[in-house]
């Protein structure tokens, strides 16, 4: 992060956003400013992100830059909730998943792999992770396919279930990976080709700041990201209709990318630092983290605005997101990736945004 020109910009386009909001009717402008300040602050989150993961060690690090990362899609997602732009917010959990699984995970994987020839992590890990992602295939396909000629109460009664059995499922998940198999899942262990012995190869960079001021940013950075996300869901409505995009392009490619910025450079800077193994729990872990957690935790929120929201995807939303954990499970599964599987992952995510923007 340049500092000589990241905060003028993040103050720049934080003054444009807010003047543009308070003393402007143009909808254009307001999305625009309010799209550019989004990610200057999800950057400025990202990075206070990963110098709190260093005080906090790598698994949780990774897990701590997953949650913080998605914090401006549940935000953004929230706000649309409250709207009641439910197409747009399943369109954006869609476009969060393969965005993580496909641009994420693929922009890491390419670029480490130019600078490393092959990268390791955790095999064991790996597979737990494609289990997962098979599992938020399941938790999403299924209600599609069984609740689609319920009424209406006993869709979003079943839905609610559902989406307890899916956030029972992640927190279990959480306990079993960072206590009860700390160890089998971490990146240190004999036998196993881990990312660690590697990286020492790798100059360890000291944080930028220290672990108070870390915390200071991450929570000013989350509440801006709170702000500018808000603003940019009173205009996208509007954008889109003008621009003649779907609400399915607007949210699982646009909104998505803009809300993944945080994850997006993290996972990159970890992976060209040779640190793989992180940039995978941040790629893949945010993906699950969206479809096991946030996804259903917005169906509760929704009861919150008096405007229940039910857990049914549409078609094009559930084959996107089977085979982006199809493609995804399969490449990471062995615990090593190189630069041409990032190319595999980032070739499948521009056929889906070809086709969701046709569509």
């Amino acid at each position: 992060m340049n500092k000589k020109w990241f905060y003028p910009l993040l103050i720049g386009t934080t003054i444009a956003s807010s003047f543009f909001h308070f003393f402007s009717d143009s909808k254009s402008l307001q999305f625009a400013t309010a799209c550019l300040s989004l990610l200057f602050w999800a950057a400025l989150l990202g990075k206070a992100t990963e110098n709190v993961a260093h005080y906090s060690g790598e698994r949780l690090g990774g897990l701590l830059n997953a949650t913080f990362g998605n914090a401006a899609e549940l935000i953004i997602a929230i706000f649309l909730v409250k709207e009641g732009l439910f197409d747009m917010v399943k369109a954006s959990i869609t476009g969060s998943v393969i965005g993580n699984l496909l641009l994420v995970l693929g922009l890491s994987a390419f670029f480490g792999g130019l600078k490393f020839k092959m990268q390791s992590f955790n095999p064991i890990l790996a597979g737990h992770n494609a289990s997962l992602m098979m599992l938020s295939v399941i938790g999403l396909f299924v209600p599609a396919v069984f609740l689609s000629g319920l009424g209406a109460e006993k869709m979003n009664t079943v839905s609610v279930i559902i989406a307890s059995v899916l956030i029972v499922g992640y927190f279990l998940w959480l306990f079993f990976s960072l206590f009860t198999h700390k160890e089998e899942l971490g990146e240190s262990i004999d036998g196993l080709p881990g990312n660690d012995d590697e990286s020492e190869k790798e100059e360890e960079e000291a944080p930028d700041w220290s672990k108070s001021v870390s915390l200071i940013l991450l929570v000013v950075s989350t509440a801006f990201v709170a702000l500018q996300s808000e603003w940019l869901v009173h205009s996208v409505e509007a954008v889109a209709h003008a621009l003649g995009w779907s609400e399915l392009f607007v949210g699982a490619f646009l909104i998505a990318i803009i809300g993944n910025a945080a994850e997006h450079s993290a996972a990159i800077f970890l992976a060209m630092k040779n640190r793989i193994g992180a940039a995978v729990e941040i790629a893949v872990g945010s993906s699950l983290q969206i479809a096991l957690f946030v996804a259903p935790v917005l169906v509760f929120i929704s009861f919150l605005f008096g405007n229940p929201m039910n857990i049914i995807f549409s078609n094009y939303e559930i084959a996107a997101i089977a085979v982006s954990a199809f493609i995804a499970a399969s490449i990471s599964r062995d615990g090593s990736t190189n630069w041409y599987e990032g190319v595999l992952l980032l070739m499948v995510y521009a056929i889906l945004g070809t086709v969701f923007f046709v569509v």
